[in-house]
């Protein structure tokens, strides 16, 4: 395992797990320190195509009991994301976690570039004519340890879209984070930008701010 608790720990200057979601959403809303952070990650690994923190997360951060989070296998993820193929650049799912899914479609569509490409075959072209600006991945997670992960998942991978903590029943939010590349660099990385606690933000996110 590359991600282990002490490699994790090591790169985000702490000492013990548990303070590792309150110090990456910092690093993650610090538009200096977040960049840096990212190139550290990417130093032990730049494969993307998988959730690092899966066991790191599993074994460390995860509520069983209190709020019966596990990690959906690699082998589901992809049949769930084969039988959703046909797509016009948007997603959304609940009980995101850490982005395992998510991550999976993301990877889907670098390789597939469905909005341009149409077909949904793995294509060299994809890498060519895929444009991170023609996607947008919506997210929700309850879980207030889950949720930086999930913010640092999307922004390392230069995705669009919005990371949004709240009960996705209720529709009661605690915060909700815009994920932003605004160019063409499949390679880029994205800005996090909380979003302020307005009505406006309530109603075009279909929530209610807690």
């Amino acid at each position: 395992m590359q991600f282990d608790i002490k490699t994790v720990n090591q790169i985000l200057g702490i000492d013990d797990a548990y303070k590792a979601p309150d110090r990456l959403l910092g690093l993650m809303l610090n538009d200096n320190e977040r960049v840096a952070t990212f190139k550290k990650f990417l130093k032990v690994s730049t494969d993307l195509s998988f959730d690092w923190f899966h066991e790191y997360f599993e074994d460390e951060q995860a509520e069983r009991k209190s709020k019966k989070q596990d990690f959906t296998p690699d082998s589901i993820a992809m049949l769930l994301n084969k039988l959703t193929s046909k797509t016009n650049g948007y997603y959304y799912e609940p009980a995101a976690g850490t982005g395992g899914i998510l991550i999976t479609r993301w990877w889907q569509d670098c390789r597939t570039d469905p909005v341009h490409l149409h077909d949904g075959r793995i294509s060299k072209l994809a890498w060519i004519t895929y444009d991170p600006r023609s996607y947008w991945y919506q997210v929700e997670e309850l879980s207030d340890r889950a949720i930086p992960f999930l913010i640092f998942n999307m922004a390392i991978r230069g995705m669009n879209g919005v990371a949004i903590q709240c009960d996705s029943l209720s529709r009661e939010a605690k915060g909700a984070y815009f994920i932003k590349n605004d160019t063409d660099n499949l390679l880029g990385f994205s800005e996090v930008i909380k979003v302020p606690k307005t009505s406006n933000f309530e109603k075009e996110l279909n929530i209610k701010w807690k």
